[in-house]
Parts: structure tokens; sequence; C-alpha cells
């Protein structure tokens, strides 16, 4: 069964997770994606903890399915050798992913410019923190300054606590991999119809905007800025987490009518149904505390047996050993084993996508630095000898 992706070719340039969880996604679908990285400056996830052997919990996942060619981009020979792959009659890599600030590529002679004119369709898709224009294009950043100045920080966490640091990167996973994917695909599909390439920039903060587009009607529309557990979604209703006597969390996402109904059955209290309906913020305060007392009477393990089988929109938080063990993630094969290079497998979370013609392949875990280097080359029609001349000059490192 072909692969979704399968005629797709990408080079990957990028370190750190936003370009890498994006290309591994594609690459999952069938992608042939070569990551171009630097002979002497490791990519920091192969450096992150846990290790399995010698290889990075982090790298194996990030840059499974993936082939790796080491190049100086310093050195003329290789961004030569980069034109190559870009060339519709060389390697026909049309698709390039880059993670630089603005500029950087330009530098080195890769930027969209440099390589568009070596194939004039070729997909350039560039993502940074800020874009590729305005007065903080070529600001630094990661994940948590890109929510703060979002917006969406203002109103998440607790009026007494403030923001809380997140247990994911949402922009950079949120904003910059699935921007990407999006955006990638969708000039894919322009350049089947127009045959035009184009460069597609990837804002990590535009997509933390665009994530609140609902959120900010508050105040476009409404005049009223939200904040912190201040509306219904974000902890200004009975819509949250409650903590059980054990200590752990419950989820209740009870809003409409009938699941609310049957959660205040549930719990022993149905004096709180015609309360929960009314709105104002003071009474969803109070019913908050009701519903506060009454989960505190239980440990979680008796709260989730009683809601196992009710359809009332209430489930436990759970760690991620219990996530990797719930029936409904075993049942989506989520959990996957991809194979190292000694003859072991790693378990790792598989791709979500799922489709009825064509699914995800798991070939290889991230490889070594540059390990595909010769064989890359030698697709491109470098004999052995021209092969070991660049290494010579350096441009392979």
């Amino acid at each position: 069964m072909n692969q979704p992706l399968s005629s797709l070719k990408i080079l990957d340039f990028s370190t750190l997770l936003p370009g890498p969880f994006a290309t591994m996604l594609l690459a999952d679908m069938g992608a042939d994606v070569v990551r171009v990285e630097a002979p002497h400056r490791p990519d920091m996830v192969r450096l992150m903890p846990p290790f399995d052997g010698d290889i990075s919990g982090w790298h194996g996942v990030l840059n499974r399915n993936k082939r790796s060619i080491a190049l100086d981009l310093k050195k003329p020979e290789a961004v030569e050798i980069i034109k190559q792959l870009v060339a519709a009659n060389g390697g026909g890599y049309d698709i390039v992913l880059e993670q630089f600030r603005p500029g950087v590529m330009a530098r080195l002679g890769l930027g969209y410019d440099d390589l568009k004119a070596v194939n004039p369709g070729l997909i350039y898709c560039a993502v940074t923190g800020y874009g590729q224009t305005g007065p903080y294009k070529d600001r630094a950043g990661h994940d948590n300054n890109y929510l703060a100045l979002s917006g969406l920080m203002s109103h998440s966490g607790r009026r007494e606590s403030g923001p809380p640091p997140l247990g994911a990167q949402i922009a950079d996973v949120g904003g910059g991999s699935l921007g990407a994917v999006m955006g990638i695909l969708t000039a894919v599909i322009h350049r089947h119809t127009t045959g035009q390439g184009q460069l597609v920039d990837v804002s990590m903060l535009d997509m933390a905007v665009a994530w609140q587009a609902h959120v900010a009607s508050h105040y476009l529309v409404g005049d009223d800025p939200p904040q912190r557990e201040g509306w219904m979604l974000n902890g200004g209703s009975f819509y949250d987490y409650y903590q059980t006597q054990d200590g752990r969390y419950l989820s209740v996402g009870s809003l409409e009518p009938k699941f609310w109904q049957g959660f205040c059955q549930a719990i022993g209290r149905p004096d709180l149904i015609g309360r929960g309906l009314d709105q104002s913020p003071a009474n969803q305060q109070a019913v908050k505390a009701e519903i506060a007392n009454e989960m505190a009477k239980r440990p979680l393990a008796e709260w989730t047996t009683l809601f196992a089988n009710l359809d009332v929109c209430v489930e436990p938080v759970l760690t991620i050993p219990e996530m990797l063990q719930h029936p409904q993630v075993q049942a989506r094969g989520l959990v996957v084993d991809v194979p190292m290079p000694n003859g072991r497998a790693q378990k790792q979370i598989g791709s979500p996508l799922k489709f009825s013609a064509g699914e995800a392949k798991y070939q290889g875990v991230g490889t070594a630095v540059g390990a595909h280097t010769e064989d890359i080359l030698h697709e491109l029609g470098y004999a052995t000898n021209q092969i070991a001349a660049l290494r010579c000059s350096g441009a392979l490192g």
C-alpha cells in the first residue's frame, strides 16, 4: 500500500523541536526527508535524555524515518551540493524547510531566491518565531515567549498564581510544526494545480495568535478582554479540574444541560442542576466550590469507576504511564516499536494521522550525523574519488 506522501522529497535544515517534528509527521506518511546537518555542531535534541544506548529518546523520535547528510554550509562545495539536490534534474528535493533567523540562509547563498533559481517550482518553508517581516523578525525567542506575546497566557491559569508553565510546547509544535505541515501541503496542492512554487512564511507567534480567534472576539466584538478564570472554558465556570481525596485530579466538562444533569445526579447533588445553568460569575464560583467539596470526598479510582459508563464528559487526569496503558490509546496504535541500528526497537509515540488508504511506517530511529552522506552523493552521481575530495576540502566535515 502506497503511503500518502511518498511523492514528496524534502530537505530539512531545521534543529530543535518545531521543524523536526513537522518533517517527522511528513516522513511518517512516506515523504523522503533528508536532514542537512552541520558536521561539528550537533543538534541539542541529540543530547537530551533519556538515552537508549547511544541514541537520545528525543532524537530517536523526532528524526525517525529520515536520512542525514553532513555538510559544512560555509564551504562553496557544500552549497553546490544543496543546489544539485534541489534541482529538478538533480536530486529533485523540491521542498525545503529551514528554521534559521531571517537572512541566514541567504547569507549562505541558500535563500529562497537562490534555490528558486535552480528550481522554479521550489516550495521553501521558513519557520521562525516572529516571521520574515515586522520589527521582531530578527528577535530570539522560545515557546513561552511566543505564548506570552500572543496574549494566551494573560487568560490562562489561576487568578492568584498567574500563568502556568505548560507540559508541552504549544507554540513550537502547535504553531511551528503544524503550521509548517499545513503550509507545505497547501503549497503542494497549489503547485499541483498551477505549477508554481512559493515561499511559506510560518511564524510561531502568528499561529499562537490565530489559535485564539474565537477568544479574541471577547475584545474585538465585545470590548471585554478575557481574564484568567473569566469565561466558560478557562476556569470561569464549573468546566474545570478538581482535586480528589488522594491528591489526583478529575476533569469535569459537563457543559451541555444533559451532561450537567447526569453529572449532578451521579455525585448525588441534583440540587446543583438549576444553579449550574446560571452563568453569572459569582454563582459559577459558588457551584465550583460545591463540586470541589464533593470531589474531595473520594479517591480518583472510585470516581473513575463511577463515571466509566456514564456519558457526562468527565475523565481522570492521567499520568504519562497511565495514558500509555489506556485502552483508547492502545486501540489507536499510538505506541509503536521503531527499529534501531542494533537490531532492537525503541518505543515511541506514533503518528496520530489515520487514513483508509495508506498508513504510517516506521523504518528507523534518528540516525548519526551524516550517516547517509555518501549514499546521497552517489545518488547525485558523485564518484568515490570525488566524495573523498569533498572530505579533504572540509565540505563534509
